[in-house]
């Protein structure tokens, strides 16, 4: 007799905990089961009790009518994951009419609670989706539902104070040309926008649906790389913001034409010439800074000899004294000296990097008084990569674009009552 009543009180302990943390005040955990696979707990109705229209959450008198009987899954205890039981009451609102009440455990149409969907988000940002189904005991689907909800929900509920500088990048989604569009605030140090191509129309809707005209008006710098359609949308909708083009960019076509003219010259040389020149790309594209010991030596033995691969490395070499200035007129001078001499180098690909500079000035010479970059976009693109990777590739642009809110943009989680 004694023992059993101290297991009755053990399980009125329990049955208390599990209450006061679902937080249930209309509602009272009736049992407590366990089976082999999990610990089941029963739920009622407390009394008479008011209970919470489950879309405008006031509180109703009536009750409509009671539903079949609906589980969620929850967090588990200790090894065993717990399970709710509940049936749910239509009530009559005076606002909404006859509505499913609200679940204080959970939000609506769920099938898990708001504190095992919560746990779930945080370990997928980290693992892939797959990954945490398998930590949680849930299907992928299941995993890619609470994600979605959960970047619903952060992207309604994050902060929006006012954006000055932007930075916009694309990143490859799969192969065969296929990008993202990402849109990064430089300032602040978060993601903003992610749309599903690199289109204009595409980006269009990042100004007009999630910037708006009057924040719009707020950019003062936008920091991007030579793609027309940006251009293009950056002077249409937010004519007060200075266009950038990014500096790792310019000098990405900068050993563009360095490397073609190494390439072209390889296919001239004899078979003896080419072994001086072997080797030599990593040692033409590096910084002189970068280079080792051996590098150094090479690189002095190779720009003894008088050919377009030397010509076109002291070009660059010259080219990257650009960055150092901070005065716009004495930039322009130097620009302007370096490209007379390019286009004089007889180098083709010089030539063609040329006249891409002088179609792109004005978004140029303002990197002497702005000193800003889309190196924080470029690091952005390799975890959003990361992402990709771990998961090993979504099928869906719509999945991977929640990832990557999800995992980038420090939204926020919803919030347990």
């Amino acid at each position: 007799m004694l023992f059993d009543h101290e297991r009755k009180r053990i399980e009125v302990l329990v049955e208390t905990f599990i209450r006061k943390q679902l937080g249930l005040k209309a509602h009272t955990v009736t049992k407590v089961e366990q089976t082999a696979e999990f610990m089941i707990i029963h739920i009622d109705r407390l009394g008479d009790r008011l209970l919470r229209c489950g879309l405008c959450r006031r509180r109703c008198r009536e009750v409509h009518s009671v539903r079949k009987e609906r589980e969620w899954r929850d967090l588990s205890m200790r090894n065993l994951p717990l399970k709710l039981r509940y049936r749910p009451r239509r009530v009559q609102c005076p606002r909404c009419g006859v509505r499913v009440e609200d679940f204080p455990w959970a939000e609506p149409w769920a099938r898990v609670t708001t504190s095992l969907a919560n746990a779930v988000a945080r370990l997928a940002r980290e693992l892939s989706w797959q990954g945490t189904a398998r930590q949680y005991g849930l299907n992928w689907k299941s995993v890619a539902t609470i994600v979605q909800r959960a970047v619903q929900y952060g992207l309604k509920n994050r902060a929006r104070p006012a954006v000055h500088v932007i930075g916009m990048d694309e990143v490859s989604r799969r192969k065969g040309q296929v990008y993202l569009t990402v849109v990064y605030d430089l300032a602040r140090r978060v993601l903003l926008w992610v749309g599903e191509d690199r289109t204009e129309e595409a980006v269009k809707k990042f100004f007009t649906e999630e910037m708006g005209r009057r924040r719009c008006q707020t950019l003062r710098v936008v920091c991007m790389d030579m793609w027309a359609p940006y251009v293009n949308l950056v002077r249409e909708h937010a004519r007060n913001a200075q266009i950038l083009f990014d500096r790792f960019h310019i000098v990405k076509h900068l050993n563009e034409a360095v490397d073609q003219v190494r390439r072209d010259e390889m296919r001239r040389l004899t078979k003896k010439e080419k072994v001086i020149f072997k080797r030599s790309r990593w040692l033409l594209l590096k910084n002189p800074w970068n280079l080792s010991g051996d590098q150094k030596e090479r690189l002095s033995t190779l720009v003894r000899w008088n050919t377009p691969i030397v010509r076109a490395f002291y070009l660059k070499e010259v080219f990257q004294l650009f960055w150092e200035y901070k005065q716009p007129a004495r930039a322009k001078a130097l620009l302007e000296k370096w490209m007379s001499s390019a286009m004089r180098s007889r180098l083709e690909p010089f030539k063609k990097f040329v006249r891409m500079l002088r179609s792109h000035l004005d978004g140029i010479l303002p990197w002497t008084q702005l000193r800003l970059s889309n190196g924080a976009v470029e690091g952005m693109n390799n975890k959003i990569k990361s992402i990709s990777h771990r998961s090993f590739g979504f099928r869906s642009a719509k999945h991977f674009i929640a990832a990557i809110y999800h995992c980038c943009a420090r939204l926020p989680l919803p919030v347990e009552r």
